[in-house]
């Protein structure tokens, strides 16, 4: 497939060559959703702990006899009914086991999902910066004038460089470089922007792994 490459002022010129098995194939949604949902779990700390009633230091005597009191039966202050005791079914720090995923998939799911932004219309290729962009509103407009709001920008390593400064303060959109690309990033945001570089670098990247089906 071919895809137009545009400027920073927006006009389209040159057209690169990208392979069909990486940005024309046919994505698997379960697929997919199982990387996202991976990306999500590893995200979550998991630190949280409170104390198990075995972890509580204190008497563990029987407050008062079983029967005869007139009052609920309860073992020692240790119990979560009390106040200073254990707490039931709370987090226990870091026993939290992530999920698996094999590193194939998650190429897989990588190629598939941009596969899916090309169809809809929502991958972009741009030249290389090779003048440092200072001015927000200078790629502000760039932005405006493409229809590019709320976007990822998969950058080479120079062009990033270039385009920190402008990029940075810009509501919706994050710059990464080629070799971060991801599934959540690609689904959080509603344009793919690459530079001609990256996309290049990454499609050598998954190449490796064009012929995985699943």
């Amino acid at each position: 497939m071919k895809i137009e490459v545009i400027n920073l002022e927006g006009n389209k010129g040159e057209q690169i060559e990208l392979s069909d098995k990486i940005f024309s194939t046919k994505p698997n949604n379960d697929v997919i959703k199982s990387i996202h949902d991976w990306q999500i779990s590893r995200f979550k700390a998991r630190t949280a702990k409170t104390k198990q009633r075995n972890e509580i230091k204190g008497s563990t005597a029987k407050i008062y006899a079983q029967k005869g009191t007139g009052g609920a039966r309860h073992s020692s202050r240790k119990a979560p009914l009390f106040v200073g005791g254990g707490v039931a079914h709370g987090p226990k720090g870091a026993v939290y086991k992530v999920k698996k995923l094999n590193k194939k998939v998650k190429k897989l799911g990588l190629y598939q999902l941009l596969s899916q932004k090309n169809s809809i219309k929502s991958l972009f290729v741009v030249e290389d910066f090779k003048k440092e962009i200072t001015k927000t509103k200078t790629f502000n407009q760039f932005l405006i004038k493409n229809k590019l709001k709320n976007c990822l920008i998969v950058s080479d390593k120079n062009s990033k460089l270039k385009i920190f400064k402008s990029t940075k303060n810009i509501p919706n959109l994050k710059v990464i470089e080629q070799d971060g690309a991801n599934i959540y990033d690609l689904l959080k945001y509603k344009n793919v922007i690459f530079t001609k570089s990256s996309i290049k670098s990454l499609e050598e990247r998954l190449t490796k792994w064009k012929n995985l089906t699943l």
